[in-house]
């Protein structure tokens, strides 16, 4: 059977969203590409933000917001964003100058090149990144109190926050996370996460880095997550993270067959710049529908109380054999 990424994600989505049956990823979704300046370091950040249809609900429209891996943009996570906006949120995705595709087109002309693409995805560039979070809440409530436009309609806190591979490593950093020499930064105008890819920390004690982190939080990983920036990951080491958090509205799915570029939300070349197995190929779309299904829940369940939505991750549809759903 042939399934398209758009047949799958509004197939599942028809299921798991209830008035959502008609609709496709796209249909009544504005999306705007702009450039925002952080004037204060001087730093132009370009976003994608995807507008769902405001008379679908009633009251100010929650935000998520998805930070992209290293050599990425703001395409990155579009499959995601797609099915959260039609999930009724703002979805903003943000570019990070400095590990975005300039940046690693600058130093390796490979996705290959895991040496280059370490030393690009250093210290300096995860502070950069998570400064640009701040920046980028700091924006969208400027924004709001301004009413420009509609982000006049948006709700400023309980907001929701993303990321896969590095963009993954950001959302753990502003969900609290600490670091050798670095306390980090536990945001309050951050509600629940979703870590795509994540990573144990290069050292140290897992659990004590981890300790803040008492806000909801979803993982995904699968069992072929492996290294493709030279920092050593494995699925065990991505798995792992679950089992480090603290207790309390934590879950994980693991997908069978799915590899790191599984978990970018994107589809053709943009996923095609490291090897990957043919049967990963096959499962892609059926892991992208079920993965917008579940993150999408999530988001309705940890920010909206959605307690029909909190029912469905209690053991979520479209499962298939070998993939692991847990939750503590």
């Amino acid at each position: 059977m042939n399934l398209t990424r758009r047949t799958c994600i509004s197939a599942l989505l028809a299921t798991a969203l209830p008035g959502l049956r008609a609709q496709t990823p796209t249909n009544g979704i504005a999306v705007v590409d702009e450039t925002w300046l952080d004037a204060a370091r001087q730093r132009e950040l370009s976003v994608k933000v995807r507008w769902p249809d405001a008379a679908a609900r009633s009251g100010p429209l929650p935000v998520v917001l998805f930070s992209h891996g290293l050599g990425g943009t703001r395409k990155g996570g579009a499959v995601w964003g797609e099915a959260w906006a039609v999930a009724g949120f703002v979805v903003l995705h943000l570019q990070h100058p400095g590990s975005d595709l300039a940046a690693v087109r600058a130093v390796t002309n490979t996705f290959i090149d895991k040496p280059a693409l370490s030393r690009a995805a250093s210290p300096a560039q995860l502070l950069a990144r998570l400064l640009d979070v701040t920046f980028a809440l700091d924006e969208i409530g400027r924004r709001h109190a301004a009413r420009q436009g509609r982000w006049g309609t948006v709700r400023t806190t309980q907001i929701g926050m993303s990321g896969h591979s590095f963009g993954a490593h950001t959302t753990l950093g502003m969900a609290g996370q600490r670091y050798a020499g670095f306390e980090g930064i536990d945001e309050p105008r951050l509600a629940s996460f979703i870590a795509f890819s994540p990573s144990l920390p290069a050292a140290g004690d897992a659990r004590q880095a981890f300790d803040r982190m008492t806000r909801p939080m979803l993982c995904l990983t699968g069992t072929l997550d492996t290294d493709v920036a030279g920092n050593n990951a494995t699925p065990e080491r991505r798995m792992a993270v679950f089992d480090a958090l603290p207790a309390g509205d934590k879950a994980q799915l693991v997908l069978q067959h799915a590899d790191h570029m599984t978990f970018a939300g994107q589809t053709g070349r943009a996923v095609e710049i490291v090897p990957r197995q043919q049967v990963t190929r096959d499962l892609q779309a059926a892991h992208h529908a079920l993965v917008a299904s579940i993150s999408s829940d999530w988001w309705r369940a940890t920010l909206l109380g959605d307690a029909a939505a909190r029912g469905r991750l209690a053991a979520p549809q479209g499962l298939r054999q070998g993939d692991i759903w847990r939750q503590k």
